[in-house]
């Protein structure tokens, strides 16, 4: 049985209690009326916000007062321009803290999902190699719980507009938005949050359920356990598939409703996947290091080491895809979405790229560094951290728009998921032994050599 340190134990509260700290600073620091959020981009330089005087998406979904004819449009110019686009700076960055909250809450969350992916497609493809990590995978797949409340809370505050982060939730934006009026039979906070739940419910009762399963089959005499969760594993992916291309569009794309791609649930699918494996083998090699799982062998962690490698390149793939043919097609609906990121995000934008892609490549590439464990450590981070900001680029530019900054309330919002991560992962893995019993392919997992 594994033991959780008291020095592990003692690193995650740390961690939650600077995470606090940093999140509560960022709220209080907020500014309430728009002299103080003048005042705030004033001591930053005028931070990035005056550098465009133009419109960013979220003053074309509602924030900016239109006018109805283009004689009323030229009137408004002045004055209205000038309190609509105050007003709009004042939700952007109060819509800081909580997008930070958010970005950090959905990466840790998705990580946990991505897992939850992997482990189900392991148990639908009876696969042989794994079984080994099943146990690490459940431990991680634990988080959902606190993980999927913490992000259900969020999207519930933002329905009830305690928030701005989705535009499309305030019926005066809606009002003045008539491609807003079009989707509001499916971007409405009634709607929205019973999808959640839905999507919430289905996700944890398959872990749930699947690990009692794996649990009930180490004490079986029989297989009817193991072959039960295969079946479910197989309907869970069907309904995983759909359930986590609607969450995407919901809880990412939403953020910014003009603008869609069709390819967007791959998208996050792909990032959440390479995170949830590159988490698998970063706990493994922890748990090896401190003397657990001795069947798990360099074979174990260089195939994890492949999947790194390998949807990393399906996300590149992606990105590329997804980048390609709206810089192609240069349609004006769909480019502001880019264009917003090169000009205000260009650093984390491209530097996501290198990270996600150019990093994996040169380093995972050659197949003895795959069985190297700080090699697979040291790419790890690096691909935690890409994709960290492969999230806050989703979400960042169409809620704070060009007053973005990496500073405490990010940093906070970091520090405290990941000290909750990790004390409810190793927490769980504590409550049963790392090795699996009974299933049918543990010799074979044992024995598993590349």
């Amino acid at each position: 049985m594994y033991t959780f340190s008291n020095k592990l134990k003692i690193g995650s509260f740390i961690l939650m209690a600077l995470g606090i700290l940093g999140i509560a600073i960022g709220f209080i620091s907020a500014p309430s009326t728009i002299e103080e959020a003048k005042a705030i981009v004033a001591s930053h330089g005028d931070g990035h916000g005056d550098a465009h005087g133009a419109v960013d998406a979220h003053e074309v979904t509602g924030h900016e007062v239109s006018a109805e004819t283009h004689g009323e449009a030229a009137e408004a110019h002045g004055e209205s321009h000038d309190s609509s686009h105050d007003e709009h700076l004042l939700h952007q960055l109060q819509n800081k803290p909580w997008a930070a909250l958010y970005v950090a809450a959905f990466f840790f969350f998705m990580i946990a999902l991505g897992v939850l992916a992997f482990y189900a497609i392991q148990r639908a493809a009876q696969a042989g190699w794994s079984p080994l990590l099943f146990r690490v995978m459940e431990g991680i797949t634990s988080y959902l719980v606190p993980g999927g409340i913490i992000v259900f809370v969020i999207l519930a505050l933002s329905m009830f507009h305690m928030n701005h982060l989705f535009v499309w939730a305030d019926a005066d934006v809606v009002a003045n938005d008539h491609l807003l009026q079009g989707k509001a039979g499916y971007l409405n906070p009634t709607f929205f949050l019973i999808r959640a739940a839905i999507f919430l419910g289905g996700w944890i009762f398959y872990r749930e359920y699947s690990r009692k399963l794996s649990l009930k089959q180490d004490e079986s005499d029989d297989n009817s356990n193991f072959k039960l969760n295969f079946r479910i594993s197989a309907g869970f992916l069907v309904f995983y598939l759909i359930s986590e291309s609607i969450m995407s569009w919901d809880w990412i794309m939403s953020v910014d409703p003009h603008w869609f791609s069709t390819l967007f649930g791959w998208y996050v699918f792909a990032s959440m996947f390479v995170s949830g494996i590159t988490v698998i083998a970063m706990v493994t090699i922890y748990l090896k290091s401190r003397g657990y799982l001795p069947d798990v062998n360099d074979s174990h962690i260089h195939d994890l080491a492949k999947f790194m490698f390998g949807i990393s390149i399906f996300w590149t793939y992606l990105w590329f895809s997804q980048f390609m043919l709206i810089w192609y097609s240069n349609i004006p609906e769909e480019i502001t979405y880019f264009i917003t990121r090169i000009e205000d995000y260009r650093l984390p934008f491209f530097g996501m790229v290198a990270m996600n892609f150019l990093f994996p490549v040169l380093l995972l590439m050659n197949s003895d560094y795959k069985r190297l464990n700080w090699f697979v450590i040291m790419a790890g981070v690096v691909i935690l951290g890409g994709h960290y900001m492969d999230i806050f680029n989703m979400i960042m530019p169409s809620t704070v728009g060009d007053q973005w900054f990496i500073g405490i309330p990010e940093i906070g919002a970091v520090l405290f998921f990941a000290g909750l991560f990790i004390f409810w992962v190793f927490r769980a893995l504590t409550t049963a032994p790392l090795q699996p019993k009974r299933n049918p392919f543990i010799e074979e997992s044992r024995h598993f050599h590349y």
